[in-house]
């Protein structure tokens, strides 16, 4: 399954490159609560995010809509228990953290990942949503990358296809030629797809047993290339 003149690799970055720390989970929800005034409950954290997620919907035309973001972070502190007149507030706090290089930690596999594809002249790109400053993140982390674009700064979320020719053209790659690799099977795999790209899923929690397209670990990786 050797990828045949493939020039460049994308990868989506949240829950594919890095993940959120304690700041972003259960415990750090509580703490921003307790800053505004709230007494969060956490054992009630992941139905509330699970109820969020349902009741969350992208811009009809996939804009990057900050109020989205605000909506859904809202949601979950309401879920959790927190008074409505106060949710807003809480959940710009804890938005803000998310902006934070610092609050994320790379998975192990996501340097040597990088480096092996260096190693044999690919170009790497990034491309994200999420409001995060993306120059920041990858000078904070070490990652050593040809192009990046996030939602934010381009205008429009995955699996718009216009996000992927953005990253392509800065790293002077064709589609055909390029592989992406993400969490999201619509966002990030339906979304290259669309411009004529590969894709691969990465299902790190087995969430997907029955696709032919996933793998398991940014390691495995090299077997296919």
């Amino acid at each position: 399954m050797a990828r045949q003149g493939l020039t460049a690799v994308l990868f989506d970055v949240d829950f594919t490159l890095a993940r959120p720390g304690p700041e972003l989970g259960p415990e750090g929800y509580v703490r921003a609560g307790r800053h505004c005034g709230l007494e969060l409950d956490v054992s009630r954290y992941e139905q509330a995010r699970d109820l969020a997620r349902e009741r969350t919907e992208r811009h009809p035309e996939l804009a990057h809509d900050e109020e989205v973001w605000i909506g859904f972070t809202e949601r979950i502190v309401t879920g959790m228990g927190g008074d409505p007149a106060r949710a807003r507030a809480c959940a710009r706090q804890i938005l803000a953290a998310w902006e934070r290089s610092e609050n994320f930690d790379l998975y192990d596999d996501a340097l040597p990942a990088l480096a092996g594809l260096r190693a044999r002249g690919l170009k790497v790109g990034l491309v994200s949503n999420g409001t995060r400053d993306l120059d920041a993140f990858v000078r904070h982390h070490g990652l050593v990358v040809d192009a990046h674009v996030s939602s934010r700064i381009h205008g429009k979320i995955k699996p718009d296809p216009s996000i992927f020719r953005a990253v392509l053209e800065r790293l002077d790659a064709e589609p055909r030629r390029a592989l992406m690799v993400g969490d999201q099977p619509e966002d990030d795999v339906e979304g290259a797809r669309s411009i004529g790209m590969e894709a691969l899923l990465l299902d790190r929690d087995g969430r997907f047993p029955e696709r032919a397209d996933r793998i398991r670990s940014l390691a495995d990786l090299s077997a296919l290339l």
